[in-house]
């Protein structure tokens, strides 16, 4: 049983907090996955909600259908990251809401019902399933969850077949890292990425015994990612929400230190970010190897 719920990462004082709530958030290393839980088996839940719209469906009926009848949710959002429209997404399920606002989030209360309408079809619409344009298993909430991402997409045009082990960093559902492994002088890849169901989906889609999907921070140092030959990655830039250029910059230093002297990493970014410091200071030799359409790819060697 899992007590109280709590998906996300709310700011200190937004929102009250039960002591030994579990935390759901699949963006949060060590959660557990709420899909795996229990029918009936909580007595709260908190919910910082996300601001897709199947995502956010996905994460309440799955909460819904853990809680106990009656039990209580309070579900929260940024008035203009989704808040504006929980209430409407709760009475969907057929809850009474109650609504506040306070600090830019609109706040829902409601009680579990004793028979919720359409969490099924909530779950399967947000849940992992095969895209078959993409030809990858894939999940709402995962970036760019129901297309290759042009920056990737710019990427693999120009990735050369590529030897020996590496990573991909924000390996996401195994785009990029689909097509390294299609080389055969591949000889490992650690496929790397925050987002457990990213992973999950990956697992799914790297059916291929060079490669190994680890939930992970990947800007925090792992001991079995060392002297590796070469690093692909298209880094994040986003954090909650807002653009966070850090996150891009420590993702390259990440790369610096995973690779052997000579190794190459091979990065996409917007053009906008300001990426060129930072490779400087991390490797020896940069080179811009496109410049189109809003995206600049690095060749990196240490």
């Amino acid at each position: 049983m899992a007590g109280v719920l709590l998906y996300g990462a709310p700011a200190p004082g937004l929102a009250e907090i039960p002591k030994g709530a579990v935390q759901v958030s699949p963006l949060i290393l060590g959660s557990q996955d709420l899909a795996e839980l229990d029918d009936a088996s909580a007595n709260q839940a908190v919910i910082l909600a996300p601001g897709g719209t199947l995502e956010r469906d996905y994460v309440l009926a799955q909460a819904l259908r853990v809680l106990k009848p009656g039990a209580p949710i309070l579900a929260f959002a940024l008035k203009d990251k989704g808040g504006s429209r929980l209430k409407k997404a709760l009475e969907a399920f057929g809850c009474e809401v109650g609504e506040d606002a306070r600090k830019h989030h609109r706040f829902c209360r409601a009680a579990r019902p004793k028979a919720p309408k359409g969490l099924a079809d909530a779950i399967a619409a947000g849940g992992p399933q095969l895209r078959p344009d993409l030809g990858l298993w894939s999940q709402p909430g995962v970036f760019s969850w129901d297309r290759i991402d042009p920056g990737s997409a710019r990427l693999l045009e120009i990735l050369p077949k590529l030897a020996g082990k590496g990573a991909d960093l924000g390996c996401g559902v195994g785009v990029l890292a689909a097509a390294i492994l299609a080389s055969p002088n591949v000889t490992s890849l650690a496929c790397v990425d925050l987002d457990r169901r990213a992973v999950a989906c990956a697992q799914h889609n790297l059916d291929d015994p060079r490669a190994r999907v680890l939930w992970a921070d990947a800007r925090v140092r792992d001991e079995s990612l060392t002297s590796l030959d070469f690093v692909v990655m298209n880094p994040p830039f986003h954090d909650g929400g807002s653009e966070d250029k850090a996150l891009g910059v420590a993702f390259i230093a990440a790369a610096a230190a995973m690779l052997h002297k000579g190794g190459t990493a091979w990065i996409v970014a917007n053009r906008h970010l300001p990426y060129e410091h930072g490779l400087g200071g991390a490797f020896a030799e940069v080179t811009v190897k496109a410049d189109a359409g809003g995206y600049k790819i690095f060749e990196a060697r240490k």
